[in-house]
């Protein structure tokens, strides 16, 4: 029976990082205690270096950790085979009584030595040598500073396991839903012979408890293939009723006595892919996912145990995903424990981020490549049995060798057939490709310009969809992922052999395309690859929470940033204001999704914060996977669930008595029919109903996406600029949205006359200002070169980064702004209604604006309107200004003025100003000398 020997607690240690000790023993003059890394132990030299790009790793230790323990071998246990068993570690090495032992080098799997033969009764030596310096291939988010960090040590299970003479090995279960029973293979260690195995399950979190009952199995051979079945009453795994199952496999000899047992968490499932989309268990899902780079700041490596995963997973799960996609790496066992008792699909990646080579390329790395594929088989067999483990990825945005690739995939098929295999995640970037083995395809677009994601970089231009056009609901992606005969999307195709210049991990890399074709059509479901990527400001609130060995150095860098520009004090202020404007978008990029029919799902980047790659906090949870405040997981839901409402409309701006139309669908993946329902639709002012509908839900007979009705609203009369809520809702369930509109007045008067409007600092205006006159400066956007160019959405990814992309390949920079923050209850907003933050009706306003940087003015002159700057920048930036000049009064700012009074919202921001210039209230605290504006108007 087996037997195990818990190894956690101290060890000696002994630091090596020039790795001069390589074969030899070193001597100790330190301790740690296992499990853990020599980062988190606070072990070696303290890192002096601060990373502004990342996190610090305040202990960063890399090169050779020598641990070494005695352990006792009692008398009932020598002479058994023995295995060592490490389940999260880097390259180690070996000894027993300083013998060497061998070498194991995976980093996404248990390292098991067997060391039998050493070990007799008595006392022995254990040395293990972790070397985090030379792995056979970079490693993707295992082993990044940007990520989990490069820590070296031992983390999970540390443990001895002994072994009869008989026992299981590489047990795999392989669900068949068809015969509602498991197939299961094993290797059996030892004489066959005499020998009956017994099985039974149970299940682990199905209520009412399904115990079909033992069943026995006589091996006739040390390859074993037997059949357990379940029973016509077997529960099934998937996302909304993940039912798990232990399988009890017991070794008994003849006389009834235990020799092994294997107790394997799985589940009956059948995740295929159907057309378009993807099935489980005979129905239609759609992935809600969320990318994942082992993030966690308090250690700086992944969890091992499963009530933290269940945490972490739990909270993921609440704002609706239902899967995970690891960038370039695996998580731990109990991550796919989790995942299988919660309901999330799971995604793991071989560690690779770069080129797939074969024979004919100069640059081949055979070992390098036959690491991966090794890590694969390594990946499948220890943690295939899960019925969460769904898919796998070859690695993330890989060029080179196809035919590579699809041999790969196809091996790894035929290996294990119980997930979907893809070629990877965007592999080619502008020339993307469908390989024959892949089977389901995870990407941004099917040539330059068929685009299926909402936001791009500038270096990945063209942008998307929520970065360009005037906000609406009616984007969806069916014509670029299935282009019709009147599809009228321009096409830029990459030639043969043609070279061009691409993002490649933080950096930028020159590629050969083969010829892209604007009709390549995929057979198999897409997913959209790392959507969102919506930035928001530091919270520096967030340091404190950094009490481990991994510091949040570039949050203070940052913080140091924006107080040496004197802008310490809004710090809060841009935080909320930029995050709110994050969900905006997010929401939007969500919902293109959802109304898209030909899309298979979405993976997410992300839900949390990005740690590294120049500092990437994207997300609307921190790197802790605590809230930010910004949603509530409720509200989240509503965009992002297996049911999600949708009203179609062309725009957010009405005017009073314009008809409002929308056509209200429904994205539904829940099996549970809506038989009965009815759909409520009111257009709400401060909680009051203005007008209100209800619809009858048709039959979905089985449908995913249903047209149910067609809103048409005239817009009620306003005498001021209104805020209105759209408000939809389900009877009977937890399915509502709500949509904010604004109404504009449709008599309104915008009279210029008296009004001193200039476009210049000229003579004129610098008279009127002697004579005590007011003025309204609106120079053309296009004329200042003291701004930054107006752009609503908030920036992409991490500014820092994509700066350098973009001027490594000499392509232009993004605009790197992060949204608005308004002085909402100033009276000059009196007519206009307005949050701190931006919202729709600035879209057209910021468009046609630049914002002046105020940097190197003398004066506090605050901002009305703040343009918020990234933190690498913090330039102090004003779209909208007042201020006193000689005798008069400016209102000043980069604003196309005519093309204002073409839009409502524009049209009524300046009556708004109109009426704010000529009333008491128009007092600017701050004065100018005529030098300093002009000089900020040069």
């Amino acid at each position: 029976m087996l037997t195990k020997m818990n190894l956690e607690g101290t060890w000696n240690l002994h630091l090596d990082e020039q790795k001069t000790d390589s074969e030899s023993l070193p001597i100790y003059t330190d301790t740690i205690s296992l499990p853990n890394t020599t980062s988190h132990a606070k072990k070696g030299r303290k890192n002096e270096t601060i990373l502004v790009g990342s996190l610090t790793d305040e202990y960063l230790f890399e090169g050779y950790a020598w641990f070494s323990k005695d352990i006792v071998i009692p008398d009932h246990l020598a002479g058994k085979r023995c295995f060592l068993h490490l389940e999260r570690t880097r390259i180690t090495t070996l000894w027993i009584d300083g013998v060497l032992y061998g070498t194991q080098n995976s980093l996404s799997t248990p390292h098991r030595y067997e060391i039998s033969a050493g070990l007799t009764a008595g006392t022995h030596n254990l040395t293990i040598r972790v070397d985090n310096t030379s792995y056979p291939t970079k490693g993707g988010h295992l082993t990044s500073e940007d990520s989990q960090t490069n820590w070296n040590g031992i983390t999970g299970k540390i443990e001895l396991q002994f072994y009869e003479r008989v026992f299981l090995k590489n047990v795999q279960v392989y669900p068949n839903l068809v015969h509602r029973s498991f197939d299961i293979k094993a290797e059996l260690v030892g004489d066959p012979q005499d020998i009956r195995i017994i099985v039974s399950t149970h299940s682990i979190n199905t209520d009412p408890v399904h115990t079909p009952g033992e069943q026995i199995c006589i091996p006739d051979s040390n390859d074993l293939r037997f059949t357990y079945e379940l029973g016509k009453d077997a529960r099934l795994w998937s996302d909304d009723e993940p039912h798990v199952y232990k399988l009890h496999i017991c070794l008994q000899d003849v006389r009834g006595r235990t020799l092994d047992t294997e107790e394997i968490i799985t589940g009956l499932r059948e995740f295929k892919a159907d057309g378009d989309k993807f099935s489980i268990n005979g129905h239609n899902t759609f992935l809600r996912g969320k990318n994942d780079c082992l993030i966690f700041p308090l250690t700086g490596y992944a969890p091992t145990v499963v009530d933290e995963w269940l945490r972490i997973l739990g909270i993921s799960k609440s704002y609706g995903m239902n899967h995970y996609r690891f960038h370039t790496c695996c998580p731990p066992e109990a991550a796919f424990i989790a995942a299988d008792l919660l309901g999330i699909y799971m995604e793991p990646e071989l560690p690779f981020w770069g080129t797939i080579t074969d024979e004919s390329s100069d640059s081949h790395n055979e070992a390098e490549q036959d690491y991966l594929i090794r890590e694969g088989y390594a990946i499948l067999q220890a943690f295939g049995n899960h019925p969460s483990f769904v898919m796998m990825s070859m690695g993330n945005e890989l060029w080179g060798s196809k035919d590579k690739l699809n041999s790969m995939l196809k091996a790894y098929k035929e290996h294990d057939s119980r997930h979907l295999y893809t070629e990877g995640s965007n592999n080619f970037q502008f020339a993307p490709d469908i390989l024959d083995e892949s089977e389901f395809f995870c990407g941004v677009r099917f040539s330059k310009d068929r685009l299926f994601r909402g936001s791009y970089a500038m270096c990945d231009a063209p942008l998307g969809h929520v970065q360009t056009d005037l906000p609406n609901t009616l984007k969806d992606y069916d014509a670029s992922i299935l282009p019709g005969r009147d599809c009228t999307i321009s096409e830029s195709v990459m030639s043969e052999g043609e070279e061009i210049q691409i993002q490649y991990g933080t950096i930028s890399t020159t590629v050969k395309a083969e010829a892209g074709s604007h009709k390549l059509v995929s057979p198999i479901p897409v997913i959209s690859h790392e959507i969102g990527q919506y930035a928001t400001f530091p919270n520096f609130e967030e340091i404190k929470k950094y009490t481990g060995s991994i510091k949040a150095k570039n949050f203070e860098v940052f913080q140091e940033r924006l107080e040496a520009k004197g802008l310490g004090h809004l710090a809060a202020k841009y935080f909320t204001a930029s995050g709110k404007l994050a969900v905006a978008c997010y929401k939007e990029e969500l919902e293109a999704a959802f109304r898209s029919k030909r899309l298979a799902g979405f993976q997410l980047l992300d839900l949390q914060d990005f740690s590294g790659q120049g500092t990437a906090l994207v997300g609307i949870l921190d790197a802790f996977m605590d809230s930010k405040g910004l949603i509530t997981p409720e509200e989240w839901r509503t965009f992002c669930s297996d049911a999600v409402l949708l009203a179609r409309f062309p725009k957010y701006n009405y005017e009073a008595g314009e008809l409002f139309e929308a056509r209200i669908e429904l994205s539904y993946f829940r099996k549970k029919a809506l038989d009965g329902c009815d759909l409520k639709w009111e257009l709400q002012c401060e909680g009051y109903n203005l007008a209100e509908g209800t619809t009858k839900i048709p039959l979905l007979d089985g449908q995913q996406y249903i047209t149910i009705t067609d809103v048409h609203i005239p817009m009620p009369s306003v005498s001021v600029m209104t805020k209105v809520i759209l408000r939809l809702s389900i009877s009977d369930t937890d399915i509502y949205k709500t949509y904010a509109l604004w109404i504009y007045p449709n008599e309104l008067e915008v009279d210029w006359q008296g009004v001193n409007l200039f476009t210049e600092i000229s003579e004129k205006a610098l008279e009127l200002l002697e004579r005590g006159e007011d003025i309204m400066l609106f120079p053309s956007p296009d004329r200042i070169q003291n701004a930054v160019q107006g752009f609503y959405c908030t920036d992409f990814w991490s500014y820092p980064m994509f700066r350098s992309i973009s001027e490594s390949m000499h392509k232009e920079v993004a605009v790197g702004t992060m949204g608005l923050l308004i002085q909402k209850d100033h009276p000059i907003f009196g007519h206009f209604a307005t949050e701190e933050y931006s919202t729709y009706p600035w879209w057209n306003i910021v468009s046609q604006s630049s914002s002046i940087i105020l940097d190197h003015l003398e004066k506090d002159l605050k901002p009305l309107v703040q343009t918020i700057d990234n933190f690498e920048r913090n330039h102090k930036l004003g779209l909208l200004m007042e201020c006193r000049v000689l005798n008069g009064r400016v209102l000043m700012g980069a604003l196309h003025h005519e093309h204002l009074m073409t839009t409502l919202a524009g049209r009524q921001l300046i009556y708004s100003f109109l009426q704010y210039v000529t009333s008491p209230a128009y007092q600017p605290v701050t004065r100018l000398e005529v030098e300093e504006l002009q000089r900020l108007f040069s």
